[in-house]
C-alpha cells in the first residue's frame, strides 16, 4: 500500500470518465456530503470527465448542489469517453492537465470509471496527483471487485426488454434476438437472460455455433411455439470474430462491438421457417435512474472513496468483497478485465436449466 499523507487535504476534485451510467449522481453526492460534512474539505466538479481537466473547466460542489441528486440519471459534472490527456488528437497534453489541477489548488481527486478511466487515473497518480478510484461501469468487468455499479440497472432493463419481446415472440410463433452490451464480458447478457428466462444465451466467453443457434431455436419452436435469444455484443461464432461497428482511435477503449445480433439473425433465416427478428437494446441499458441496489452500492462506493481521500490513502480504488466496501491499487485494476468464468454459478445454472449456450 502506498504510504498515507501524514496531512488531510482540504481540496478535493471529482470527476466522471468514460460513458454515463445510473449511480454516478449517487457517488457524487456520497464524496460531498462526506467530504463535507466529515472534514469541511472543499469539494470541486470536473466536468466532461478528463476533458475538464485538460480545458480547465471546474465548477465548486456545495451541499445544496448535491441533496436532490440521487436518483437521477446520468451525471451532473457530464462525462466523456474519449478525453484521454495522454492521447488528446495524438498529442499528450497531460501536463497541462497537471497544472490546471496544480491551479486549482488540488490536494487530491476523486476518479469515477471504468477500466479505461482506472488507467489514466493510475498514470496521473504516478505524476504526483493524489487518486482515488471509484469503480463504474453497466458491464461489470472490472478486476478485483464483485460488483460495480450500473451493472443491476442494466440487467434490469434488459431483463424488461426480453419479457417484452417474449409476448411479442409467442404471440406470432417468432425467433426473437436481443444483442446487450457488454463489450468483452458477457455478464449483462447472462444475467439479464437469466432474469427473463430467455432460451438461449450467447455470450463471448462461449464462442457458439450458428447450427447448434439453429437447432435450439427449433426445439424450443416445436416445444412451446417461440424461441428467445440473448446475445452479448461481444459473442461470435467459434469460427468467426467479433463485430466491430466502430473504431475510435483516441478513446481510451477504441473498439466499439456491436451488430452481432442482426449477423445472427441472418444465419438463422437462412436456416429457420420461423420469422427471425432483431432488436439492438443500445444506449437504452446506460439511460435512466438506478435500481435502489445500484443506488445504496453507489453511495456506499462513494463514502468509501472519501474515507480513503480522509486517510491519505492514494492510488486505490473502491471494491466490493462479499457485503464489505475495501480497496485494492489502481494499478492492479489497470491490467485487464474480468469475464465470466467457465465454473461461474450463473452459467453453470443456466447450463443445468436446459438454456442453450451454442456450444
Amino acid at each position: 500500500m502506498r504510504p498515507t499523507s501524514t496531512q488531510p487535504p482540504r481540496h478535493v476534485g471529482i470527476l466522471t470518465g468514460g460513458g454515463d451510467c445510473p449511480g454516478l449522481n449517487a457517488v457524487i453526492r456520497a464524496v460531498t456530503q462526506s467530504l463535507i460534512l466529515q472534514a469541511g474539505v472543499r469539494v470541486t466538479g470536473i466536468e466532461q470527465g478528463f476533458l475538464g481537466l485538460i480545458e480547465g473547466r471546474f465548477r465548486p460542489l456545495e451541499l445544496a448542489d448535491v441533496t436532490h441528486i440521487l436518483g437521477d440519471g446520468g451525471t451532473v459534472l457530464g462525462a466523456h469517453n474519449a478525453a484521454n490527456p495522454f492521447d488528446w488528437h495524438g498529442e499528450d497534453v497531460s501536463a497541462q492537465a497537471l497544472a490546471n489541477a496544480r491551479a486549482l489548488g488540488l490536494d487530491a481527486l476523486v476518479v469515477v470509471g471504468g477500466d479505461g478511466t482506472m488507467r489514466i487515473a493510475h498514470r496521473f497518480d504516478q505524476l504526483g496527483l493524489p487518486v482515488v478510484g471509484v469503480p463504474k461501469t453497466i458491464d461489470n468487468d472490472l478486476l478485483h471487485t464483485d460488483r460495480t455499479f450500473g451493472f443491476d440497472s442494466a440487467v434490469a432493463v434488459v431483463s424488461e426488454a426480453l419479457q417484452r419481446l417474449q409476448t411479442t415472440a409467442r404471440s406470432h410463433q417468432r425467433v426473437m434476438i436481443l444483442e446487450t452490451m457488454g463489450r468483452y464480458a458477457g455478464w449483462i447478457a447472462l444475467h439479464g437472460g437469466l432474469a427473463a428466462g430467455a432460451d438461449i444465451l450467447l455470450i463471448p466467453e462461449v464462442p457458439f455455433s450458428p447450427h447448434i443457434v439453429a437447432e435450439a431455436c427449433t426445439h424450443c419452436v416445436a416445444r412451446q411455439g417461440y424461441a428467445l435469444i440473448c446475445i452479448a455484443e461481444g459473442a461470435h461464432a467459434a469460427t468467426g470474430k467479433q463485430i466491430v461497428r466502430a473504431h475510435l482511435p483516441h478513446s481510451p477503449d477504441p473498439l466499439r462491438l456491436g451488430g452481432v445480433g442482426e449477423w445472427l439473425c441472418q444465419q438463422l433465416e437462412g436456416t429457420l421457417t420461423s420469422e427471425v427478428r432483431s432488436t439492438q437494446l443500445g444506449h437504452i441499458q446506460r439511460g435512466g435512474p438506478p435500481t435502489p441496489f445500484d443506488a445504496v452500492l453507489a453511495t456506499l462506493f462513494g463514502w468509501h472513496a472519501a474515507q480513503l481521500v480522509l486517510q491519505g490513502q492514494f492510488g486505490r480504488m473502491v471494491v466490493l468483497r462479499g457485503q464489505a466496501c475495501a480497496s485494492v491499487p489502481l494499478v492492479d485494476v489497470a491490467q485487464g478485465i474480468r469475464t465470466v468464468g467457465l465454473n461461474d454459478p450463473a452459467l453453470l445454472a443456466a447450463r443445468d436449466l436446459g438454456i442453450c449456450l451454442g456450444n
